[in-house]
């Protein structure tokens, strides 16, 4: 697993526990590392698998791929979710509600990274406000049925915020807090932006919601979607993925092990609640996840933003 040596070895296949009578919910399920993540969980009897995604034929591929390797008879349906539109998260939110009476495992695990620069129908940077405030909103929408679960279901209830190493990149707080600094800023920044966002949010949520096991991850450097708008747009990024990917990149299986790990591979107390971890299961200090003011100012900032939209 190199560069995150001492990570421990992990086999979904063998280590997860049946998830029986358990729901689940993975945004950016269609593709890489999300589809594999619904793959693996399929595998162990959940009662319910939401496939959230924004289009409505790639997740009824994914779906149909990954009935063909599991079981045709596992409930794995489509949630239209289109993290940049307000409305749909809270449409999306509203069917989870409606369709399932618990909510045991949320991967926020959908994102874009180094696109150019853009806005979200609610006005935030396109990486950050997808990235984030998206699943901020999505989160929060859930939050009353995921304590509930946790209250009268299962005490075992997780949320991961898939981060990123890119984090390393972020540039200062008031910059990230700042659409107008942050737009300023390159492709890069601004996904480092967003990742530090996740690392934020997750702490934040743990802190304040310590019932809950909050976690953010990085899934490792693997060659997927993601990389597509970056490789287009520079042409040395392109030619050197060409040459030095082979060396870099784990394939999605292997990429989808940490957050498949935090979602249902570990026992609950062999998980820091609020921490951040690098592949597989290590446990990793993070500034930004330990910065309790830091993510004080990130979820008021949030809040203020989505209760600009009436949210």
């Amino acid at each position: 697993m190199w560069p995150f040596a001492g990570s421990l070895t992990f086999d979904p296949a063998t280590d997860i526990p049946s998830l029986a009578g358990k729901v689940v919910l993975v945004t950016g399920g269609n593709n890489g590392i999300g589809k594999e993540t619904v793959l693996q969980l399929a595998k162990h009897n959940p009662a319910k698998i939401f496939l959230a995604a924004r289009s409505a034929s790639k997740a009824k591929d994914a779906i149909a791929s990954i009935k063909s390797q599991t079981s045709e008879d596992v409930d794995i349906e489509h949630l239209p979710l289109d993290l940049t539109s307000l409305p749909s998260i809270r449409d999306a939110a509203d069917q989870v509600i409606s369709r399932a009476d618990r909510l045991d495992i949320l991967v926020l695990n959908a994102g874009i990274m180094a696109v150019p620069p853009g806005k979200t129908e609610s006005g935030q940077d396109i990486q950050l406000g997808t990235n984030h405030v998206g699943h901020f909103l999505l989160t929060k929408l859930l939050l009353p049925h995921l304590q509930r679960t946790a209250e009268q279901h299962n005490p075992d209830v997780r949320i991961l915020a898939v981060s990123s190493e890119a984090w390393n990149m972020a540039p200062k707080l008031d910059t990230i807090l700042s659409t107008e600094k942050l737009t300023e800023t390159g492709p890069w920044t601004r996904y480092g932006a967003s990742k530090v966002a996740n690392i934020m949010f997750a702490a934040e949520l743990a802190r304040r919601y310590p019932k809950l096991t909050s976690v953010s991850l990085h899934p490792g450097v693997i060659k997927t979607d993601l990389y597509l708008p970056s490789t287009g747009a520079n042409v040395i990024t392109k030619y050197g993925l060409m040459l030095l990917g082979p060396l870099m990149f784990q394939d999605v299986k292997a990429g989808a092990l940490n957050q498949l790990w935090l979602a249902a591979g570990a026992k609950k107390e062999q998980i820091v609640n609020g921490a951040y971890y690098t592949p597989v299961g290590k446990l990793r200090h993070n500034k930004w996840a330990t910065d309790v003011e830091a993510g004080k100012r990130l979820w008021e900032w949030t809040e203020q933003e989505l209760k600009k939209s009436g949210y």
